[in-house]
């Protein structure tokens, strides 16, 4: 059975444009340098399903290009064009597109836009080669004159060739350029907007004689909706009726007047103009198009991020989608209200459907959104990285009784993932992240094995500091340790112990649910405070049957903080606890500092003197599995151990410095008798005791790149043991051997890149479990993702 990954959790990168979803309901998005993919459509609530390397930089843009291919780009100015061939998505052309990052994408058939903060946009053609090999093939450059390009849309015009291509910077003004021939030309600027224009999306018309719509949004917190149809100049010459350049001299002055008093009055300009566009047909001569503004959508509080056309069908009403900062997504649509006009009868946009956050400006609001599974499913990321889902009841189609519930998505750590540890039963996994959260996902049960689903079910700590590690205490205890001199125990609240046991994922005792009902954080203070049903909002009453969704787990999920743990002079570093001592290090450069600390784990107080010999900040704690010794290690290059005294404390008996570099981790045997120590000199080193305080190194694993992590799997199968070996470029290694000490290890699996990570792996933990040998293995890294992966054991 080949090596599988179980559970992937990714953040989206804070970027608008940073997702697409396909037409079959596919989501694409960059998280850090990865592409993360994410099958709307699976009825099994997998989240995402893989992810792509490629990128050397932070993906700023993805767009589709069909159901089987998209495109994407990156702050380095880098055009990756993916495609998939037998079932498997292939990065098929790359190239460097711009100087500086890529800001905008958008396509059209085998045309491609790109705009960048080199302050220029560029028209692509995608050919596609053989072999799998497709090129990009630049066809114009668009200078801007100094203004970043924010937004980019493409279209045909109206019952023509002849394309259309809407931009908008930094200068609160949509650019609109046409295409007849070979190039694009400057053909009108549309005003009206009073900041930057983030955001432009065309709805294409459905059936012969419908108007093209573009949708703009703005960060001053309005839509726009401007119409591109087809114009004939009237062929009355009467003075009363020829429009004449005069008519709109006048115009141009009335909206101007307009335009000052709303300034003054802080109301919005209204821009009337008719805007003329010229363009060539198939035979050569001229058709001309009229751009004029229909509709001002206000309703947000805050700067618009996206806006998004729900996908067309021929009984179906136009809606846009807009997300905003203001922690809300606005479903939009025509009302049956006509407003008679001088020309005819527009309609009066409406909000039909608002989701979201009630309170402002909340965690940064949403960052952008679309629609899935043919306009049922709205969907927004916000600026934590996590998406929030909502389905629409299909058995009505009445507006006014439409029905939208929230559903399940994906969330992940937005930033490098410092450390994780398993719960002793092996029930539920945490992390912890420089998103300063600490996080608790576990796997739950369905009716067959291959139904059962892994979510992210708590959000026990979110933090003021950067959090760098954390380690269970026992099932429902754990130490945090962030960019600051304290350590802090957490214990479970009861919504959590119940949640758990609803859910199916483990079982608890009487006692157990005896404990506060929940956490929250007091104004102005860092720590979780217990809460009791008194004190409790209507939110945290709630028996859950289902898994939290990403508002409630970053607001009702809190565990309580039940202690801090003081006495280093500067930031904690590792922290390592067994049942009965907790040991925590911090930054150091001296040997005074330089110290382990070992505390009891019922009242928290130090146990003897502080471990002292290392000279530099210590990197790795392990106690053994039976917690008679301490292993550290550091980047002085050296490991030490101290062995448990009767009367209390620790003291020293080996030491080595044989590694070359900054020794990054150690882990223990389950069985005791070894430990290993992973280093940047490219090697991990298989230590036993030889004699009474002497051990030595009885097998070296070269490996292709600095080792920075190491885990042993907790029991053993057929006499063997199995290590994981994490290195700097992100790929995993597992070696295994019998348990006799003169055995040589053997490389029995490698998980490359595209299934590991991309980055340094910064923690591997085995999953416990209570028969046979554990497949399960947990990674996290500086490229954002944690991923479980299923890693048979091999019999030789």
């Amino acid at each position: 059975m080949a090596n599988s990954t179980v559970y992937i959790a990714a953040a989206t990168n804070r970027y608008s444009q940073a997702a697409a979803i396909s037409n079959n309901s596919l989501a694409a998005f960059g998280s850090s340098k990865l592409i993360a993919l994410w099958d709307i459509s699976n009825e099994i609530d997998r989240g995402i399903n893989e992810t792509l390397p490629g990128h050397e930089g932070l993906v700023t843009c993805v767009r589709f290009f069909s159901d089987t291919a998209f495109l994407s780009a990156d702050d380095c100015g880098t055009l990756i064009f993916w495609r998939k061939l037998e079932s498997q998505w292939n990065l098929t052309a790359k190239i460097q597109a711009h100087e500086k990052a890529v800001s905008s994408l958008c396509t059209l058939d085998d045309l491609l836009v790109t705009g960048s903060s080199d302050a220029s946009v560029k028209i692509w053609r995608i050919e596609s080669g053989t072999d799998g090999i497709d090129n990009f093939v630049c066809t114009q450059t668009i200078p801007l004159g100094g203004r970043y390009p924010l937004a980019l849309a493409l279209t045909y015009l109206p019952g023509s060739k002849a394309l259309i291509l809407a931009i908008s910077g930094t200068d609160s003004k949509i650019h609109i350029w046409t295409r007849s021939e070979n190039l694009f030309v400057h053909v009108s600027v549309l005003a009206g907007h009073e900041d930057w224009v983030k955001t432009l999306d065309f709805q294409d018309p459905i059936s012969q004689g419908q108007t093209l719509v573009l949708a703009s949004g703005s960060q001053d917190a309005t839509i726009r909706l401007w119409n591109v149809e087809p114009w004939s100049r009237p062929t009355s010459t009467s003075q009363k009726d020829r429009p004449d350049s005069l008519n709109d001299e006048l115009l141009d002055a009335f909206e101007a007047s307009l335009g000052d008093v709303g300034e003054a009055e802080g109301g919005r300009q209204i821009s009337l103009k008719r805007h003329i566009v010229t363009v060539k047909d198939d035979q050569g001569s001229s058709q001309q198009f009229s751009i004029t503004f229909d509709a001002l959508l206000i309703g947000h509080e805050a700067g618009v991020t996206s806006v998004a056309w729900k996908p067309p069908s021929v009984d179906s009403e136009p809606i846009l989608l807009s997300t905003s900062t203001d922690s809300s997504v606005i479903l939009w649509s025509q009302s049956t209200v006509v407003a008679p006009t001088k020309e005819g009868s527009t309609s009066i946009w409406i909000n039909r459907q608002r989701f979201g956050d009630i309170g402002g400006q909340r965690l940064g609001g949403f960052v952008g959104g679309g629609w899935a599974q043919h306009g049922e499913e709205a969907l927004a990321w916000g600026w934590t990285g996590s998406w929030r889902r909502w389905k629409c009841n299909t058995s009505t189609t009445i507006a006014h009784a439409e029905v939208w519930l929230e559903a399940g998505a994906i969330s992940g750590h937005n930033g490098p993932v410092k450390g994780l540890d398993w719960s002793p039963t092996g029930a539920y996994l945490l992390s912890a992240g420089l998103d300063q959260t600490t996080r608790v996902h576990a796997v739950i049960p369905g009716s067959r094995t291959e139904d059962s689903e892994w979510h992210e079910l708590s959000r026990p700590q979110i933090h003021g500091y950067d959090l760098i590690d954390v380690a269970f205490i026992d099932t429902l205890r754990f130490v945090s340790i962030a960019d600051e001199k304290v350590a802090r125990i957490f214990e479970a609240p009861r919504n959590f112990v119940n949640l758990i046991e609803e859910l199916g994922v483990s079982k608890f005792t009487e006692s157990e649910h005896q404990r506060p009902l929940a956490a929250n954080v007091p104004p102005l203070g860092l720590s979780n405070k217990a809460v009791e049903n008194a004190q409790a909002s209507t939110s945290m009453l709630e028996t859950r049957e289902r898994r939290p969704f990403e508002g409630e787990l970053a607001s009702t999920t809190l565990w309580p903080e039940i202690e801090k743990i003081f006495g280093h002079g500067y930031e904690a570093r590792p922290v390592s606890p067994n049942k009965r001592f907790l040991a925590t290090a911090c930054k150091a450069t001296t040997l005074e500092h330089a110290v382990v600390r070992v505390y009891d784990t019922t009242k928290y107080q130090p146990v003897g003197q502080p471990l002292s010999g290392h000279s530099l900040t210590v990197t790795r704690i392990a106690f053994s599995p039976d917690g008679n010794f301490v292993l550290s290690v550091s980047r002085d290059r050296s490991w030490r151990l101290f062995r448990a005294r009767e009367s209390g404390g620790f003291i020293p008996i080996a030491a080595d410095k044989s590694h070359g570099r900054i020794i990054w981790d150690c882990a223990w045997a389950s069985e005791g008798d070894v430990f290993a120590t992973a280093s940047r000199d490219k090697t991990v080193k298989i230590w036993e005791q030889q004699q009474a305080n002497k051990w030595i190194a009885v097998y070296t694993i070269k490996t292709s790149s600095p080792a920075t992590a190491v885990a042993f799997a907790p029991g053993g199968t057929h006499h063997r043991r199995r290590l994981a070996i994490g290195l700097e470029t992100g790929e995993i290694f597992v070696y295994s051997a019998l348990t006799t000490s003169t055995a040589p290890w053997h490389l029995d699996t490698t998980i490359p890149s595209r299934l590991a990570h991309i980055d340094h792996i910064h923690r591997l933990a085995w999953q416990p479990t209570n028969s046979g040998a554990p497949t399960r293995l947990a990674s996290c890294s500086e490229d954002g993702t944690l991923k479980i992966s299923n890693i048979p054991m091999t019999i030789e």
